[in-house]
């Protein structure tokens, strides 16, 4: 048996100078991307929220069936009225009756803004691209509220120019300047439109119906689930008008007469100058400003759970 054959001994490595890093002119090896890369903000994030909602199909069939049905309705209601002498509502009040229906299609619209990607699992994906979720659902939010508010706006415009055409040249009777629901549309016998009644059932319809939509996003946020997101939306705005309509009694009154009053069917139908109470009321703007703080508090609690939970 041989000895093993002694190895050599290890060699120590070379020193080399450390050299300055980097260098003047030093230019790292590798891949350079020929696409700029730029430092993102809110601006990116909402250019790709419209992209996102402005491609999709149900976008453009909700809108357009929210627009057909507040015109339609709203010019069937005139033509159906356009033979009598006097009305008793305010000129634009029938523009009221097909936004009561085509606001469906908003609320509807805000749900599935957000609950959609949380049922097809996009919101993940999106939220890798964008990981500040705060910035994802300001961009969700301003788009569609925007979106709504003009949409709304080009269905109540027409709407409200059908109602003068058609109804104008209504004679009031004597007895109808006792009524308060009338006392600001009657000048020189004549029903006629005011500055205000305009706005309200235009720009203030507009914005009624774009911050119910846009409470509806908030709340498909929180529960990222459609059919029960829209439900929830349905129960706001009908359940407390249906619930005081089943509460008699004296003791009650007082309830149900604040469950009218501030009920979203109320506050839209004020903004036309025919509140549901009947009673000196004659402007939905304050109702206006109370749907901006529900709201308002409902997408605080959005963000926080957005950004207290997982995707």
């Amino acid at each position: 048996m041989t000895a093993p054959i002694p190895l050599p001994p290890r060699q120590p490595a070379p020193a080399y100078p450390a050299p300055a890093y980097p260098a003047p002119g030093y230019t790292a090896p590798g891949y350079a991307s020929p696409i700029p890369v730029v430092r993102t903000h809110i601006g990116h994030a909402i250019a790709s929220e419209w992209t996102k909602i402005r491609t999709v199909r149900s976008t453009v069939w909700t809108l357009l069936c929210m627009f057909v049905v507040t015109l339609g309705i709203g010019t069937l209601f005139a033509l159906s009225l356009s033979g009598e002498d006097y009305v008793g509502m305010p000129l634009l009040a029938g523009g009221f009756f097909g936004l009561m229906l085509g606001q469906l299609g908003i609320i509807t619209l805000g749900v599935l803004v957000i609950s959609s990607e949380y049922g097809t699992g996009m919101m993940r994906t999106t939220l890798t691209a964008c990981p500040r979720r705060g910035r994802v659902l300001a961009a969700k939010a301003i788009v569609f509220f925007l979106l709504a508010f003009a949409m709304t706006l080009a269905a109540a415009v027409p709407t409200a120019l059908v109602q003068m055409a058609v109804l104008s040249d209504q004679d009031a009777p004597s007895y109808a300047v006792d009524d308060p629901v009338m006392e600001n549309s009657i000048v020189d016998g004549e029903v006629v439109a005011s500055t205000d009644q305009v706005l309200g059932a235009t720009v203030g319809a507009a914005l009624y119906v774009a911050l119910l939509g846009l409470l509806a996003l908030a709340v498909g946020a929180l529960l990222r689930h459609s059919a029960g997101a829209i439900t929830t939306m349905l129960g706001v705005v009908l359940l407390p008008l249906l619930t005081a309509l089943f509460l008699f009694g004296e003791s009650l009154a007082d309830l149900r007469e604040a469950l009218i009053e501030y009920s979203p069917l109320n506050g839209l139908a004020s903004l036309y100058g025919i509140p549901m109470m009947g009673d000196e009321l004659d402007s939905g703007w304050p109702l206006l400003g109370l749907l901006a703080l529900v709201t308002g508090g409902a997408l605080a609690a959005a963000f926080a759970r957005l950004n207290a939970g997982d995707a």
